[in-house]
């Protein structure tokens, strides 16, 4: 038991190491845990969304809430090294500037920003600072929590349920080892973070987080599954950025 807990713990890390710049012990990848790590991923926004969220609770009795919520959204690019929004990017150049499959890969493989994708990024981000900065200063901290746990459950989930189209990289790895108990685990993590709001909002409010989550969640993967028939790291990040801020969007739109 002990050795299992051990192994759980260094896989948790690993996840962290993936989706963070955050310090965390050197020598525990493993392709076998770097397969299991997205189980962790809800784990590892719950850290990061509580992050964002003491920025914005310590920010807010100082400035307005608009610059509470510009510091909360600085943060989590900080944490994260801007690793999904960098995939938005990526994605929505691809779709605007690929007349094909393969050419909108190839668009998506450059690390140069297009027009798409900096509008993507620009129209996005405003979107959640104008969200959160527009919420009761006392909810925010916990729907930034729930949106960083659910958002990454809703990554996971598109990549168990949809087609990895690049053989190489960590995401065939990934998308290999995802079971049904590791998106369980995954999914319910995702689930905890939303049910929690029921603390801080009303009924009504919750289920908006959940239902605005599920929009953007699918609004993105039909975009990128109807062009391209699957997924790639970058489309994971797009449907991360899209289900974080439907979800703010639906708390708004129902308080």
């Amino acid at each position: 038991m002990r050795a299992r807990l051990a192994e759980e713990a260094a896989t948790a890390l690993v996840a962290a190491q993936f989706l963070t710049r955050l310090p965390v012990p050197m020598g525990l990848f493993t392709p076998a845990r770097m397969a299991a790590a997205p189980r962790w991923f809800p784990a590892v926004g719950l850290l990061i969304g509580s992050l964002c969220g003491l920025v914005f609770a310590a920010a807010v009795p100082v400035f307005p809430p608009l610059l509470a919520a510009l510091l909360a959204i600085a943060a989590g690019i900080l944490i994260t090294g801007a690793l999904h929004e960098d995939g938005l990017a990526d994605t929505l150049d691809g779709l605007g500037g690929g007349g094909t499959a393969e050419r909108a890969l190839a668009i998506m493989r450059d690390s140069r920003i297009g027009t798409h994708g900096a509008l993507a990024l620009i129209l996005t981000l405003g979107a959640k600072l104008l969200a959160l900065g527009a919420l009761p200063a006392g909810a925010a901290p916990a729907v930034l929590v729930a949106g960083h746990a659910a958002s990454r459950a809703s990554l996971v989930a598109a990549m168990a349920t949809s087609r990895y189209l690049r053989p190489e990289g960590a995401g065939a790895g990934m998308a290999a080892g995802i079971g049904g108990r590791h998106l369980g685990l995954a999914l319910a993590t995702g689930g905890l973070a939303i049910l929690a709001l029921l603390a801080v909002l009303p009924p009504l409010a919750a289920l908006g987080a959940l239902a605005g989550l599920a929009l953007g969640h699918l609004l993105m993967r039909r975009s990128f599954e109807r062009r391209l028939s699957g997924h790639t790291g970058d489309c994971l990040g797009a449907v991360q950025q899209t289900s974080e801020l439907g979800l703010y969007l639906g708390v708004l739109a129902c308080l």
